[in-house]
């Protein structure tokens, strides 16, 4: 059951990181960190264009996590100043909405690279 349930979670993951990516999200990953740590099991992490573009992506998670009936945790959660780096967290998944310039500075791939590669968009 347990083993569904990761499976159904790495989906989702993915899911999310394909949405991003059709709305204009750059370089967008999907890292399963599940051997890595206990709080999280996927980072799904992509870079915006402009405040606008955050918002719209922004718009779009909750669409899509309303329609799968998925708790938003901790949403617009601001790590970085002037809405460099939003943080959304579903738990089982962590969404990273980041400026090229936090994505570059944090280097969050670079951080969590023990973890695994399962989606990019192409």
């Amino acid at each position: 059951m347990e083993d569904t349930l990761l499976d159904k979670d790495a989906t989702l993951a993915k899911e999310l990181g394909q949405l991003l990516a059709e709305h204009k999200g750059i370089n967008v990953v999907v890292l399963d960190l599940r051997s890595l740590n206990t709080w999280t099991d996927f980072f799904i992490i992509s870079t915006v264009t402009s405040s606008t573009h955050l918002k719209g992506l922004q718009r779009h998670i909750k669409e899509f996590t309303t329609e799968r009936d998925i708790e938003i945790i901790r949403r617009q959660r601001k790590i970085a100043s002037d809405d460099e780096w939003n943080l959304i967290d579903l738990g089982t998944m962590v969404i990273h909405l980041m400026t090229e310039k936090s994505r570059t500075f944090y280097d969050l791939e670079r951080l969590w690279s023990g973890g695994s590669l399962i989606w990019k968009n192409p």
